[in-house]
Formats: C-alpha cells, structure tokens, sequence
C-alpha cells in the first residue's frame, strides 16, 4: 500500500493490537479501540467517496488540510497566504474557481476586497441603463473566406493540455463538461487520444513542431495522418501551434519511461521511446511558407477552420507573417495569443517567469496589426494567459480578443490544488499524473459536471457585467470600458493607455509608434531572420521611453 495510505494503514493496524491490549490491560484501552474503529471507517468512506479526489487520494490526512482552509479567513495572513502577489496564482481566483465549478454561492460580503487605491487595479465602468440579458450563451463565428465549415464557438473554452501532461481522467472529464456546455476542448500538441474522443465533445486538434498524430517515422509531416484526424466531425478546427505561453522558443521532450502504449497510440510514436517536441517546425522555414501550410491544412481538414497559435517575442517575426499574408493574399482563420504568464505545464523558472510577451501587450500588438492591414474583420483572434474570472474575460474581449481559452481555471474545476507537483508524476489530485493508483481518485462523470458549471458560471459572471455597462455581447466591449489606477493621484482608460492603430494605416504608411516605425519598415514576407544590423536598432531606439514600447 503506498505511502500516502499510511494514516489509514496505521489505524486498520492499530484495531487488532487496541483490541488485544484492551482484552490483556482493561477497559481503559477500548478507548483507542473505538478510536481507530471511527478512524477507519472514516478513511474507507474517504476512498470511497467521489467528489473530492484529494481525499480519495490521501484518506484521513487530507481533512487536516480542509481544516485549515476552513479556519483560512482568520489565519491566511499569518500562515497561508504571505505575500499574496508572490504566490504562482492567487487563493481568491482559485476560490472563484472552485465556487463556480461545485456550483455553490460565490458572493462576498463586506464589499471590494482589494486596495481600490493601488496602481494597477482596474474596473470596468457601468452603466445608469443597464440592460436586461437572460442569455449567457454568447457564441462567435470563425471562418475566414477560404473556410468552408465555419466554427460557431463559445467565447470561452479549454485552452491546450496534452494527454500525457493531463491524465486520461481528466482528458475524459474536461471533454465530457465540454460537450454538455457546448464548448470546445483543446488537444494541446499530444494529439487526439482515445480519452478526447470518448464523450464526443468539441475539439480543436492543435499540432505543435513534433506533429504528433500526423507525423511519419522519422518526424515529419505525414499528410495522410493528418486527413485521418481531420476529417473526423468531432475535429472543429485545426491549431498549428508556433510557440506556447509556458516555455516559448523551446522545444521538450517526454522520456521514454513515460511513453505508454496509450500516449503511444495518440502521439503516433514507439513505445518506450523518447519523444521529442523541437524547438521550430520542420514542415517550413519562412512566414511564406507557414501561411502556404495553413492553406494547406485547411484544404485536407476539407475546408475547415485552420489557424495557428502564438506568444509574441521578436516583434519583426510577427510582423514578417504579417506582411507574408498581404503578399500572399493567404490568410488563417483565426490567431490564438498566449501571453507569455500562461502555461500549465512544467517548464524552467526563466521561461515562466520572463520569456515572452504578456497577454496585453502581445494581444494589442496582433489587433493593431491586423486592424492596420484591414484584415481584422477576416481573422478572429483568440486569447490565453490567466484568464479565469469574468472580469478576466471582460478585460480581454475589450483590447482586441474574440474569444477566450483557460487551462489553469478548468485544471481547478478538475480539483487541482496547485501542489506544483505536476513534473513529478505525483498530482494529489489525479489531474497531472499517469499513475493509475492516483489518477483513480479523480472521478469522471463528478468532475464533468464541475468543468460544466465552472465554464457556465463563467459566463454569467461575464453577462452581468456586460449587462451592467449597459452592453448585450461582449463584441460591444471596447478599451475605454476597461480603466486602470496609474498612480494614487491617476486613472485612465486602456484606450488612453494603450497605443491603437486605425483601420488601414499600415497599408498607406507607418503609424507613430516605436515598436511600428522601427520594426514594420525591416520585416520580410520571405524571412524570419533578425532584419540587419543590429545597430540601426539601437540607434533607433535610444530616444523612446520605454513605456511606449508595448
């Protein structure tokens, strides 16, 4: 019996010998006889019970955690929380999380619980004539105008987590909630596993550099794997993924130890061999040629919406594809941005915490792109990056988003605690581990109904606020709705803080910004290469202030 089974273990053992030394010594040993009897009846309806994975997976020893969080209100200053903008995500956002997800009441009393006073705080303003909205089902089209199966997709879903790094019951219970929601769940680049097909819920099939599910022996692109997953009904559209918010600009690998016949299955890779995710994808080299491979997917998936995803780093590369679209006249369907403070998954300390553009800044920078080339209104924009409350998906919709991923709100809904553990093998919860013994506390049709109500709630949290400012669907919202404290003395509306460019200005000049009018001049249709010399830069830049560089 593992060990975290101990404390049940020790009480189970602890039955017989009360019991003898009660028979040998007297009556005042049958108190511990009952003692151990309670104790462990009470850890057997621990593993038995089902709502809460953290108990089925540690009997007796995790009611000493729920009692803590109990008492949390009167203790978290002196012995949980700390510094609450130091911790990896706050205890307040997981609350919401977990209210949302069980369905229970998610009201505060005793009004705003943050320093209204603080810079950085934000809000969104509201309306004398709010408006009566009943529907909270709020959907957005996508599909460009070489897409021939359009997507009707909720403006919040999944965000990619890769079977591998999620365990099969939690694959199965993200997509289960997901089809009874009507929203879609992401593949992340392990591909599509038999646990996403299970429930039959909507998926978007994202292909990372080591085109796992549609790659040949040797790693690269393989067409006709691709048409098999493509074309099944359950695939809604198809994300290349460039880079990702958790570790951009690097590649990965899951050892072979970890390679199961199941991943195997999935990934389309030998078992118990190392399976590589590079850092660049093979299939191109130039913004060209990726924009040329969207074309391409999308005429195997059959016409389906085809798109790739990123976080923003050299601003010319971005600006590179940009201008590969005005020369090739080839278009994606949609662009998702994830901000360089997202990503579940394990990666090195320097690359969580600064590798990569913020969700803001990245966002604003591909909306003013693509409103600049007049190519808005043909690319739909997806954003990812810590997104969880309504107001997150508020904040997000007015700075140039159509829609919204999470992976760490839904990983909450599943029951993650947030152990950081994730790398280890050993989730408490079951989420992030492929252990059988520990991913069997993590019960499917329970946890469902949790990804269900969380991405519900979600949603009505963000109907309230759109009806309170007076607005009935989030495409109303714009940057002056959103206002931020600058300082103890100023606020000002993202739209005044925010650089934003005007429809059709790239295509007849430069606008006056830093980042624009030094990198859009040097960036190239054919190339990714850092555009020459350096120096130029430097020179260039000299004179900005930094705060106007997003």
């Amino acid at each position: 019996m593992h060990l975290r089974y101990l404390a049940w273990l020790a009480c189970l053992v602890l039955i017989p010998v009360s019991a003898v030394l009660a028979f040998k010594f007297g009556n005042g040993w049958w108190w511990l006889f009952a003692a151990a009897v309670l104790l462990s009846l009470q850890g057997l309806r621990d593993v038995l019970q089902t709502p809460r994975a953290l108990l089925r997976n540690y009997p007796l020893l995790a009611h000493f955690r729920y009692l803590i969080e109990s008492i949390r209100p009167e203790i978290r200053q002196y012995l949980l929380e700390g510094d609450e903008e130091q911790t990896p995500f706050s205890r307040a956002q997981r609350s919401i999380v977990y209210q949302r997800a069980k369905n229970t009441l998610d009201k505060r009393p005793f009004g705003t619980q943050l320093d209204v006073y603080k810079p950085q705080y934000e809000w969104i303003n509201h309306s004398l004539q709010p408006v009566d909205l009943t529907d909270h089902d709020f959907r957005i089209q996508i599909g460009g105008p070489d897409c021939s199966q359009p997507y009707s997709a909720s403006v919040f879903n999944i965000s990619a987590m890769s079977f591998g790094s999620l365990s099969a019951a939690a694959i199965q219970a993200l997509n289960a909630g997901a089809k009874r929601g009507g929203f879609y769940h992401d593949t992340g680049e392990g591909s599509i596993s038999r646990y996403h097909r299970q429930h039959g819920g909507d998926l978007v099939w994202e292909i990372g550099s080591g085109y796992f599910g549609c790659r040949n022996p040797d790693g690269s692109f393989s067409e006709e794997r691709f048409v098999e997953n493509a074309l099944d009904p359950q695939v809604k559209m198809i994300e290349l993924k460039l880079s990702q918010g958790a570790k951009p600009g690097q590649g990965g690998i899951l050892p072979g130890a970890k390679v199961t016949p199941e991943i195997a299955e999935a990934r389309g890779v030998p078992v118990g061999t190392d399976c590589l995710s590079p850092a660049r994808h093979r299939a191109f080299d130039t913004p060209i040629g990726l924009l040329q491979f969207i074309a391409r997917l999308r005429t195997l998936s059959g016409g389906k919406p085809t798109g790739f995803k990123l976080a923003i780093g050299h601003p010319w590369e971005w600006f590179a594809i940009a201008r590969a679209m005005i020369e090739t006249g080839i278009t994606p369907d949609f662009i998702v941005v994830d901000g360089g403070e997202g990503g579940t998954g394990a990666a090195p300390l320097e690359f969580t915490n600064h590798v990569g553009a913020p969700l803001t800044e990245a966002l604003i920078l591909v909306h003013n792109t693509l409103v600049g080339l007049n190519l808005r209104s043909k690319i739909k924009i997806g954003a990812a990056g810590k997104i969880v409350t309504g107001f997150d998906m508020a904040r997000t919709l007015a700075i140039g988003a159509d829609w919204c991923n999470s992976a760490r709100g839904f990983m909450f809904a599943l029951g993650c605690i947030q152990s950081q553990s994730c790398h280890t093998d050993k989730c408490p919860t079951g989420v992030a581990t492929q252990d059988p013994l520990r991913q069997r506390a993590l019960v499917v049709p329970d946890k469902a109904e949790r990804v269900f109500h969380f991405q519900q709630n979600s949603l009505k949290a963000l109907r309230d606020l759109l009806a309170a400012s007076g607005l009935s669907h989030p495409d109303q919202l714009g940057p002056e709705h959103i206002i931020r404290r600058v300082s103890g003395q100023e606020i000002r509306s993202l739209a005044n803080l925010h650089f934003f460019v005007k429809p059709g200005e790239l295509l007849v000049g430069v606008p006056k910004h830093a980042v624009f009018e030094l990198f859009w001049p040097l960036a190239r249709a054919d190339s990714f290469a850092a555009p020459a010399p350096v120096k130029a830069f430097e020179k260039a830049t000299a004179p900005t202030s930094a705060a106007a560089v997003p």
